[in-house]
């Protein structure tokens, strides 16, 4: 949905229009509708992938510089002046949510807290577990860890700020 966006306002986004002009309309109208519901997604390493060549795709197609013209992505993120954040910006979002979430007291926290009252057969599947969406945030200490650091809004944003934790 994202591509059909760009596609149809790309004389836009590749006229000669200002590039910090161009890189905000990208960002508030491509990126808004490539990123919606992002707070619930458990990212896959596929995902991750599928989001970084779309953003790649993006400043590649600002820019007006074919696939078939062998440039590094690095170069063509040093003619955007930009770095790599569309996952650091979800990242932020599902951080941002999850806190607001185990911060209150509603249904939503059980089911991500993942316990529900009532015995329910548990059928095990085969292979990997799935990932939850805790998962995602790479703190490896657990769920109540997590609950703790949330209920303190500083030490949350502490964390899960700019630069602290990892990427998904």
């Amino acid at each position: 949905m994202a591509k059909a966006a760009f596609s149809k306002k790309k004389t836009l986004f590749t006229s000669k229009l200002d590039l910090n002009l161009r890189k905000k309309l990208v960002k508030c109208y491509i990126w808004s509708i490539a990123q919606y519901g992002a707070e619930t997604w458990t990212l896959r390493a596929v995902d991750q992938k599928y989001l970084e060549s779309f953003e790649m795709w993006c400043w590649r197609r600002m820019e007006k510089i074919s696939w078939t013209d062998y440039v590094r992505n690095e170069e063509v993120l040093i003619r955007v002046s930009e770095q790599r954040n569309i996952l650091h910006e979800i990242r932020k979002r599902k951080a941002n949510w999850i806190g607001h979430i185990l911060r209150g007291n509603c249904l939503l926290k059980e089911v991500i807290k993942g316990k529900t009252e009532g015995q329910i057969e548990v059928i095990r599947r085969q292979g990997r577990r799935r990932k939850k969406m805790l998962d995602d945030l790479g703190d490896r200490r657990g769920y109540s860890h997590l609950k703790e650091k949330a209920l303190d809004r500083i030490k949350w944003r502490n964390c899960f700020g700019r630069d602290c934790g990892p990427v998904i």
